[in-house]
């Protein structure tokens, strides 16, 4: 019998995999890139199966990656459902069709990027439990820099208060009914966000940011991969 706990808080998770490899310097998925001796991407989805919490993955990519990335799943002998699923043209197209792919009766979901593949299962457990608490929920951190807001020519036009700015991360978690009513009312009104999370703030829903860790930074550069070799093998080392 599974522990209370699990039953109570599982939850889906869909892994955003379609990344681009044009900011890293790749000629393909950036997530099929190796670090530290594997996929960026199986990285990732270690932290899923490690995740009590979470009870079925579903990565959603595109079909050149098809191979590939079930390769990499079966590779990994997991011990809970993971589906591939085909993606769309943008991220956020690619979140509806996981969406719908979801097995009938999931209630709450993490929608996670691939590219944080330092993401640890007690960033995503705790996550889980405040989307199955009741609350809309995204990872993030503080924003240490001071920020500048510039015009097109590059002049500063005004300093935000840092105190109240955070840098959206992911996994960032919701009602399952409710992100397919956000997605469907984006794809009738022609709203092109960059995350789940502003879709709900169009339409005036509440999110609450769950500081994340240093670490779960999302790979974009050449300098990203070598600051996760770091971290995977400062982790390898105890």
């Amino acid at each position: 019998m599974e522990p209370i706990w699990f039953v109570l808080f599982a939850v889906h998770l869909l892994i955003a995999a379609a990344g681009s490899g044009r900011r890293m310097g790749a000629s393909g998925n950036k997530l099929l890139l190796r670090v530290a001796g594997r996929p960026v991407l199986a990285w990732t989805l270690d932290a899923a199966l490690a995740c009590e919490a979470i009870s079925w993955v579903g990565i959603v990519g595109q079909a050149i990656d098809e191979a590939a990335i079930t390769a990499l799943v079966a590779a990994a002998a997991p011990g809970k459902p993971v589906q591939w699923i085909l993606g769309g043209d943008t991220r956020q197209q690619s979140v509806s069709c996981g969406l719908a792919a979801l097995p009938q009766g999931a209630s709450n979901v993490l929608i996670h990027d691939g590219a944080r593949c330092l993401v640890e299962p007690e960033l995503l457990s705790r996550c889980a439990a405040a989307v199955a608490g009741g609350q809309a929920v995204i990872a993030a951190t503080p924003v240490t820099d001071t920020i500048k807001q510039v015009d097109a020519a590059g002049t500063i036009t005004a300093t935000p208060e840092r105190s109240r700015l955070w840098a959206a991360q992911t996994p960032q978690g919701f009602a399952v009914d409710q992100l397919r009513q956000a997605h469907a009312t984006a794809s009738q009104q022609g709203w092109e966000v960059t995350d789940d999370a502003a879709l709900f703030e169009r339409l005036g829903l509440a999110v609450q940011v769950l500081q994340a860790p240093a670490s779960n930074i999302k790979l974009t550069t050449p300098f990203d991969l070598t600051v996760a070799e770091a971290v995977l093998s400062a982790r390898a080392a105890g």
